[in-house]
């Protein structure tokens, strides 16, 4: 035989000369969930190993990252119910304790990235990422609103904004915003191919933010969120955010999406961000606590088809736990 392709897997530093994908930790996005407060700590229940924190202990957990070379993060909030209200008005308080944790964070670790959230759904009563009026939620409203959310999380510190609601327009408007307010040098993340998937719940958990019962509430996010069955819908997602000023394009889920980054990798020239949401993470850890898996090999494996499939950006409930690995020299 001439040809025996084994001949580059003989050992490991031959592997090593050979591999196509490298996933480092700066490939990485650390999500962080923010309860307001002090001295807070909650698991979620769906998520085993995953916290809402109160700043104190966000900051102790940046710190801890930054140690490990994971400088990138992306963050929510738990926010009470008596602060939503139909228009989502909190969202863009000066007293918003999310607002003043990005602050904070950004003068404590003035060299990390932090990512926010812009989506109605964390103020909103209704639990929809847009205005919700006679039972349909309402596109350029929404977009007014998410803008003005927008400018006040740069304001804040943010570095880069992630509009999360797959509003029609939201990312020319944001863009414009950001800009007449001076913020040119905040980037946009857009979660351009966000599909309307199963893959949420534990999130959703964390922050209370799925739809909320109501005669005059759509029941689900199916008229803004991707169906799952497309794909070539992306394509116009990502071109219509790419000709608006993003920076990013995400796909999210990302596990079960991975054709969807690829068509995007090889379609665009944006960096690819892309997200390994809640259900995806909460599956592979309770394959392993039951041990059907071994969660030390399948979550590294997990992080790198999402990398091979063409994810420039990984954001993932795994982000630390690589880092540890990564620096203990087991992956």
């Amino acid at each position: 035989m001439q040809k025996r392709p084994r001949r580059n897997r003989v050992s490991a530093s031959v592997r090593g000369l050979v591999q196509e994908t490298h996933l480092e930790v700066s490939h990485l996005v650390l999500p962080l969930f923010l309860l307001d407060g002090e001295h807070k700590r909650s698991e979620v229940n769906s998520l085993p190993g995953i916290f809402r924190l109160s700043l104190d202990h966000i900051l102790k957990e940046v710190e801890a990252c930054m140690a490990l070379g994971l400088r990138s993060f992306i963050m929510f909030p738990a926010v009470p119910e008596d602060l939503k209200d139909k228009t989502g008005t909190y969202g863009y308080d000066p007293a918003n304790f999310y607002l003043k944790a990005a602050s904070s964070i950004k003068h404590h670790f003035p060299e990390c990235t932090l990512i926010s959230d812009v989506a109605m759904d964390p103020y909103n009563s209704d639990g929809h990422d847009g205005l919700v009026r006679s039972g349909k939620v309402v596109n350029d409203e929404s977009v007014g609103i998410l803008s003005r959310m927008a400018v006040a999380q740069a304001e804040a510190g943010f570095d880069i904004v992630g509009p999360s609601d797959m509003m029609d327009g939201r990312v020319g408007a944001i863009r414009k915003s950001l800009d007449e307010a001076g913020f040119t040098d905040t980037g946009i993340m857009s979660y351009t191919a966000k599909f309307a998937s199963a893959f949420y719940g534990p999130f959703r958990d964390a922050l209370d933010s799925a739809p909320k019962a109501g005669e005059d509430i759509p029941k689900d996010k199916k008229t803004y969120q991707m169906n799952p069955a497309n794909k070539r819908e992306a394509l116009i997602e990502a071109e219509l955010d790419a000709e608006e000023g993003a920076d990013y394009l995400m796909v999210k889920p990302a596990v079960n999406y991975l054709d969807v980054i690829h068509l995007l990798k090889s379609n665009f020239n944006l960096p690819i961000a892309a997200y390994h949401v809640s259900g995806e993470c909460a599956m592979l850890v309770a394959a392993s606590r039951n041990g059907w898996l071994d969660f030390d090999t399948a979550m590294p494996e997990t992080l790198m088809g999402i990398r091979r499939a063409g994810a420039d950006v990984v954001i993932t409930y795994f982000a630390k736990t690589y880092a540890e690995m990564k620096a203990k020299g087991q992956v």
